[in-house]
């Protein structure tokens, strides 16, 4: 376990290196970014860092602002300080230079396309599991977040859990509690702006989608990649919203084999690229 300071943040960070003499300057950091509220770094550890980093990437994946072990501030849960957070955390650990390839689910595949939009110039590649894009996912999100508040308000859950000795999820719903009841974040993601046809177009990196069959997003997965110059989208059967966790084989592939694509673009000189 490390912690970083990056900006005015303590960050919980995990860093797994590539294999001794696999790395290279220009081969693309990995960095991984987690779903909302009940989510965190570990839900990538095995089913996906790992092997990323044994074929030869190195890997970086942390808690985002207000969840696991990173610093619980009472602000700032909007998109563009999800984005701040990201490269301050990515220079602090003096990475700032080196070309990256973000891996998002869920809401983390939202904050990922957020950060290509705004980075070009480092945002090399994109793997975007179960990312909610369209506007009604705000709506619903928002509805959400705003019942399961209710729920934990003063809940005597935590502490029932914690007598059943059930202590990772007494931690998970007080952690729960407190993003939901004592931060910005439901008026935040509320706030959130979407998506247009015309920031796909943006996307001049290669960007992976991978959705469940019956996944409520698949619609706007599909808008993404009509749109984006080099998107291609994956649908697993038989899933919805859950692929990380109930497709670890099948996701595994597909993930490798497009970094093994990304790597050998990222590779290429990249000349007459602005940051806005």
């Amino acid at each position: 376990m490390a912690f970083v300071l990056a900006g005015s943040l303590r960050f919980h960070v995990q860093r797994l290196p590539a294999p001794t003499g696999a790395d290279a300057p220009d081969r693309p950091v990995v960095v991984f970014l987690h779903g909302l509220v009940v989510d965190n770094l570990s839900s990538f550890y095995c089913p996906l860092a790992v092997p990323v980093a044994r074929s030869g990437h190195e890997v970086v994946l942390y808690d985002l602002r207000g969840h696991g072990r990173t610093e619980r501030p009472a602000t700032g849960y909007d998109s563009r300080s999800a984005v701040r957070d990201l490269f301050a955390l990515l220079r602090a650990l003096d990475l700032g230079q080196r070309p990256v390839h973000l891996v998002g689910n869920s809401y983390g595949g939202t904050l990922a396309l957020h950060a290509a939009l705004a980075r070009p110039d480092l945002v090399t590649g994109l793997t975007l599991l179960e990312p909610p894009l369209g506007g009604a996912w705000v709506e619903n999100m928002v509805d959400t977040l705003s019942a399961a508040a209710l729920s934990l308000e003063d809940s005597p859950v935590p502490a029932e859990l914690l007598t059943l000795r059930l202590r990772k999820a007494a931690n998970l719903t007080a952690i729960a509690d407190s993003l939901l009841n004592r931060t910005s974040l439901i008026d935040d993601i509320a706030a959130s702006r979407t998506f247009a046809p015309a920031d796909y177009a943006r996307l001049h990196c290669p960007v992976l989608v991978v959705c469940g069959e019956h996944s409520e997003l698949v619609p706007g997965a599909r808008e993404l990649v009509r749109h984006a110059p080099h998107g291609a989208l994956r649908i697993l059967p038989d899933l919805g919203h859950d692929v990380l966790k109930e497709s670890s084989g099948v996701l595994r592939e597909s993930v490798l084999a497009h970094l093994d694509t990304t790597a050998v673009v990222a590779a290429r000189p990249r000349a007459g690229v602005l940051v806005p």
